[in-house]
């Protein structure tokens, strides 16, 4: 059988997923829906873990900004804000399924210590054996510049390492990794990218625009670190969470260390 989305999805028992800020908020705010709509569905078999993004974005037009504040006191208050309202809408999204969400909130120093890591994995693994999704996002408020996982997509890959995930799906923008940005001509997606093979010649482009803080970089650099620990990592569009897990769809398959 050809190896796609669908059989490597079917093949994992624990999931991380992690989805940023771009893809659920703002004018793409109904594709939350659809991220907890593939939550819930691999809940019926598999133990699942979502890594989300979006409380700054969340609260900017709250309070007028129509742009990611420079300064840290602003991102902080409004990441208190916006964090709020940003479970508020995944406890509303989940409810349709009478599911509830488990939030988590991380810092580097929680991950980095032996016992409070083993303490967030015992939480992690306690909402699972309640039938609840835990939702972990960096903890915004109290982290500093100097002390922070950088972006979301370092987090998930820590967070997959720490409960030993099968598969972390990236979700993105963009369907796949390509040769080169995909908005330049011949660029081609990259279906499967070896553990620790080389992606020299392959342009990768850094951060995005607008509230996240990531881009292709940031995902290469977070499956690097979670195949290490041999977790698999699908990179892939968004928009594909409608049906990512029963039709195939064009993703980068980032392979586990043996």
């Amino acid at each position: 059988m050809k190896l796609n989305n669908v059989s490597r999805i079917s093949s994992a028992k624990r999931v991380v997923i992690k989805v940023g800020s771009s893809s659920i908020t703002g004018e793409n705010e109904k594709q939350l829906d659809l991220i907890v709509d593939l939550a819930v569905r691999l809940m019926q078999d598999k133990e699942v873990i979502l890594v989300s993004s979006g409380a700054i974005a969340t609260a900017s037009p709250i309070i007028g900004l129509s742009a990611k504040p420079e300064d840290l006191a602003t991102s902080q208050a409004l990441a208190s804000i916006g964090q709020a309202r940003l479970m508020s809408r995944y406890e509303a999204s989940l409810a349709r399924y009478g599911k509830l969400p488990g939030q988590v909130l991380l810092t580097v120093d929680n991950l980095s210590d032996a016992t409070s890591a083993a303490n967030a994995l015992g939480a992690l693994e306690r909402l699972i054996e309640l039938d609840v999704l835990p939702i972990i996002n960096e903890n915004d408020s109290v982290a500093t510049q100097e002390i922070r996982f950088g972006d979301n997509d370092q987090l998930a890959a820590q967070v997959a390492a720490l409960v030993q995930a099968d598969l972390l799906i990236l979700f993105s923008d963009i369907e796949a990794l390509f040769t080169k940005p995909p908005t330049q001509p011949g660029a081609e997606p990259i279906s499967v990218v070896p553990f620790d093979g080389s992606l020299d010649g392959v342009e990768i482009e850094g951060s995005s625009t607008g509230y996240g803080t990531g881009g292709a970089l940031t995902k290469v650099a977070a499956a690097r670190l979670a195949t290490a620990s041999g977790t698999g990592v699908i990179l892939t569009a968004t928009k594909n969470a409608v049906d990512l897990d029963t039709k195939p769809h064009t993703h980068t398959w980032f392979e586990p260390k043996a």
